[in-house]
């Protein structure tokens, strides 16, 4: 019976996950899939489905001192002898069912070359950003928004921010998204928000008088010196409807307390 039971053990499936340069090896779809809410969002991200996790890959991830439920190495590392033929599927297929892709197995020379593609391109995220006022000056809110390059949410922000104005909201706004791209490594950014004068002050194209915008604009300035790409553009309410929500609903929150979804 032991020796039925190793035997199934072998012939088990197991999954890859490819972000960038690294590979998580998994053990089950489920240990898969607890990765996917926080990683569906970078276009980075492939799964791939091995047919079976053998002991010579499992004692050769041990040996690397990967002990945990997810193994990560680099894509450098990784061999036919080792991993086998994976079968391509995307993020959604593996979230939601057990199907995979009909395309050819993949070799990992390719899965490889794939990495090195992928975290060799550059990546831009989109900020959008808007502030409120209610009062001018009065309770305000900041909100701000990243998006992917194909308009996917990664990020949903709201910050409160006491009595402001609504000059004021705005340039919050904009310093909330651009310090969070900032931590999570976001370091090629487009901006768009519906605020003439910050998007022409940012860029040196007005000027600034007011002591407190002026504090916010060289604040953003200084964070702005920290992307590798970054572009600021003017774009009609219209089309910042949801950044303008977002700091709508701050209003309700305390001074300073930062709410992110």
């Amino acid at each position: 019976m032991e020796d039925n039971k190793a035997s199934r053990n072998d012939d088990a499936p197991f999954y890859v996950v490819r972000k960038g340069d690294m590979i998580g090896v998994y053990r089950s779809l489920e240990d898969c899939r607890s990765l996917i809410p926080s990683s569906v969002r970078d276009p980075s991200v492939t799964v791939y489905k091995g047919q079976s996790l053998s002991k010579e890959l499992e004692a050769y991830l041990l040996y690397r001192g990967l002990k945990n439920a997810v193994y990560s190495i680099s894509s450098k590392d990784a061999s036919d002898e080792l991993l086998g033929s994976l079968m391509p599927c995307n993020f959604q297929e593996a979230a939601g069912c057990t199907s995979f892709s009909s395309e050819q197995p993949l070799k990992c020379s390719k899965l490889r070359k794939i990495g090195d593609a992928v975290s060799s391109r550059p990546v831009t995220y989109l900020l959008e950003f808007d502030g409120a006022s209610k009062g001018n000056p009065g309770k305000g809110g900041a909100g701000a928004i990243i998006r992917t390059e194909d308009g996917r949410v990664v990020c949903q922000l709201r910050e409160g921010l006491g009595v402001v104005t609504n000059n004021v909201a705005e340039y919050r706004a904009l310093i909330l998204g651009m310090k969070f791209a900032l931590k999570k490594g976001f370091d090629r950014i487009r901006v768009q928000g519906d605020s003439m004068l910050v998007c022409m002050q940012i860029q040196d194209i007005w000027k600034t008088k007011n002591k407190n915008i002026m504090d916010l604009s060289m604040e953003a300035k200084e964070l702005k010196k920290k992307f590798t790409s970054f572009q600021i553009n003017h774009v009609g309410r219209e089309y910042n409807s949801e950044a303008d929500a977002l700091a709508n609903a701050a209003i309700g929150l305390g001074s300073g307390e930062v709410r992110e979804a």
